[in-house]
């Protein structure tokens, strides 16, 4: 069965840690994949988010390496790029948010995994098969299938008319905890963290500080407090600049959960079954 897909090229637009999920089973399947950032990811849990190749220029999780290209201005150099790095056995990223080098690349599929909860301009006809993955898309219209990606009975689900469940603005429920768990910027400005990744940390803790201005423009820092105790399993990487409403970071509640702040959700699991599906379940 591998080495019917394994020449097959899917792109897969964004690499935070749901798409990374998708595109590590991918890979580890045969497929050739390549991956399409924007300039400045920011992804929560960044241990397991193929995108902080960009700043740091690999990064490997669960033994696959992701390996920054750079951007795609050049299609012709871009590709040469690419199959360099898959000849090495590792993923190319690139910064391509307009998903520029899609139709110069005439890839197999298109997987939209950015999670923007609506469309950022993935099309049907970029590609044989093209998922869309969450709300914000329209299957048989913007993608031929759609990826459930709320938690519950329809987690992973495909969808062959219609659309995902809309978003409802509330994280799912872990641990007896929804909304509580996630923490949004207060203050416009520049994020440090004060606490690490898998750091157990009390309610009521100062986890980070947003460097920003009070009303009168004199610097001021603002203090980011964990609602729960739990363990710290994700933060926006330091120096990041953040908006008010920003979401910085998310505390699980499960302590015994601290060692998964390092390896794939069982929820990114569950969704990249379901791309796998939508895409084998396809004629070649």
């Amino acid at each position: 069965m591998r080495e019917k897909w394994k020449n097959q090229l899917v792109v897969v637009r964004g690499g935070g840690d749901l798409a990374t999920g998708i595109i590590h089973k991918l890979y580890r399947c045969g497929f050739q994949v390549v991956v399409l950032e924007i300039e400045t990811p920011s992804a929560i849990r960044r241990h397991v988010a193929f995108s902080e190749a960009v700043y740091e220029g690999r990064m490997t999780v669960e033994g696959i390496t992701c390996c920054f290209a750079g951007d795609a201005e050049c299609p012709e150099l871009a590709e040469q790029k690419m199959r360099e790095i898959l000849r090495r056995g590792e993923i190319p990223l690139f910064a391509d948010p307009e998903g520029r080098l899609i139709s110069y690349l005439k890839p197999w599929a298109v997987v939209d995994a950015i999670i923007a909860k609506k469309n950022m301009g993935t099309r049907m006809d970029m590609a044989p098969v093209t998922v869309g993955v969450g709300p914000g898309f329209t299957a048989g219209e913007d993608v031929k299938v759609v990826v459930e990606t709320k938690r519950g009975h329809n987690l992973g689900r495909l969808i062959y008319e219609g659309q995902a469940a809309p978003n409802s603005g509330i994280p799912g429920i872990i641990g007896g905890y929804g909304k509580e768990r996630v923490n949004h910027a207060e203050a416009d400005g520049i994020l440090y963290g004060v606490r690490k990744i898998s750091d157990l940390v009390e309610a009521g803790e100062v986890i980070a500080v947003i460097k920003s201005k009070d009303e009168a423009g004199n610097p001021c820092e603002v203090p980011v407090c964990a609602k729960i105790k739990g363990v710290l399993r994700g933060l926006i990487r330091d120096g990041y600049p953040v908006t008010k409403g920003f979401k910085i970071a998310d505390v699980d509640p499960r302590e015994s959960e601290k060692k998964n702040c390092f390896t794939i959700s069982d929820k990114a699991r569950c969704i990249a079954g379901g791309v796998l599906e939508a895409l084998m379940a396809e004629p070649v």
